[in-house]
């Protein structure tokens, strides 16, 4: 399996999780951006960086992700997908 089709399986079991969640979810599809996906409800907005396997997000990556404007009611979350797992390991910056 490709590593872009492991990445794009991760985004999906994420919109999913957000989906059942009650969020209404956007992936930033081809996108070189920051966030892989955007998920938002009546009262919340979440820019996800999703990683898959043993990718880690680094150093400048997470800086710039860090530094994303975002409104006041919204977080920027790390998703990080371990191989054989079905839960999301989460960090919120």
């Amino acid at each position: 399996m490709s590593t872009a089709t492991k990445g794009r399986r991760a985004e999906w079991k994420a919109r999913k999780l957000l989906e059942a969640a009650g969020y209404t979810v956007t992936r930033a599809a081809g996108s070189k951006g920051a966030a892989d996906l955007v998920a938002w409800n009546s009262v919340h907005i979440r820019f996800l960086n999703v990683k898959s396997g043993t990718k880690y997000c680094g150093t400048l990556e997470r800086e710039a992700f860090a530094l994303v404007p975002v409104p006041p009611n919204a977080t920027r979350e790390i998703w990080r997908f371990p191989d054989r797992c079905h839960a999301p390991v989460i960090e919120v910056l």
